[in-house]
């Protein structure tokens, strides 16, 4: 299992705030994953690794959670998504996003969603939801 590079210890203080401050979205989720509620896995949140800080991070599975508000749908954002993304895909990570929407409307599809790409049977090649342009996005009665 690879292992993630340390955030930057400058960031500390940032952290700290993130975690005291986070949003409605991250906070519904962060309450279905704390204390080992997904399948037995242990997530940290607002957590540095190398130069950027992950909402969620599961070194158990190498696994960052993104969760993406509106403005992920620009695209100077969706290009620093992506190239965000590729750091972590070089360290060995997987990534996952999932937009602000689907948790706040649809909490137990996207966890159902995340334990299914958990799980050792898993092939999928892309490990997170479909988004952003023609593709099909999470809804709440699928």
């Amino acid at each position: 299992m690879p292992r993630a590079i340390r955030g930057q210890a400058s960031y500390l203080d940032l952290k700290r705030r993130l975690r005291s401050d986070m949003t409605g979205p991250e906070t519904r989720l962060w309450s279905r994953l704390l204390a080992r509620q997904l399948q037995g896995l242990k997530f940290r949140r607002q957590h540095g690794i190398g130069p950027y800080i992950v909402d969620f991070y599961c070194p158990e599975q190498s696994l960052v959670i993104e969760i993406d508000g509106d403005s992920h749908a620009d695209a100077d954002q969706m290009l620093k998504d992506q190239l965000r993304d590729g750091y972590f895909q070089s360290l060995g990570l997987r990534v996952i996003r999932y937009f602000n929407d689907d948790i706040v409307k649809n909490l137990d599809g996207v966890l159902e969603d995340l334990a299914e790409k958990l799980s050792p049977e898993s092939t999928s090649p892309c490990p997170s939801l479909q988004r952003r342009g023609g593709g099909k996005k999470l809804k709440a009665d699928d």
